[in-house]
């Protein structure tokens, strides 16, 4: 993977495989990180054969907000996200400097603020975390069609 120039965006779209990266370095880009899902996952809407739900469209920039939140307010330097599907799914990843790996609180209605990652892991398909050799990624995979279980999703 490229590291890219701060706002700058490298997007590569073949048949059913594409992705979308993103190096943010303050808090004021979180517009922009949204901005690029959004268009992302339009461009992912002209794909014959690759339907996108309104319900993923949310979900996406959901996860978007609330992984690169996280990296800005809780690590130092840049951080870079990553947009990539993979067939009907949708991989949002997030790497930035912090070598601390995040706790997943668990569900508390009375505590106010840190429900970020209790949602994430709540919407996403799958979620992981990994330490890089500087720092971590965090990948959360969203499914682009509404859930075929029929299970509620926020």
């Amino acid at each position: 993977m490229v590291l890219l120039e701060q706002g700058e965006v490298s997007q590569e779209l073949v048949g059913f495989a594409g992705e979308v990266s993103m190096m943010l370095e303050d808090t004021s880009e979180l517009g922009d990180a949204r901005a690029v899902a959004r268009e992302f996952l339009v461009s992912l809407r002209a794909v014959p054969g690759l339907p996108v739900s309104q319900q993923a469209f949310g979900m996406v920039q959901l996860v978007v907000t609330e992984l690169v939140t996280n990296a800005r307010k809780y690590a130092p330097g840049p951080c870079l996200m990553t947009l990539e599907v993979c067939e009907d799914d949708v991989a949002v990843s997030v790497w930035d400097s912090c070598p601390s790996l995040p706790l997943i609180l668990p569900a508390d209605p009375a505590r106010v603020g840190q429900h970020g990652l209790e949602i994430v892991t709540a919407v996403c398909r799958s979620f992981e975390i990994h330490r890089e050799p500087v720092g971590k990624r965090i990948k959360a995979v969203v499914a682009l069609t509404d859930d075929p279980v029929g299970r509620q999703v926020l």
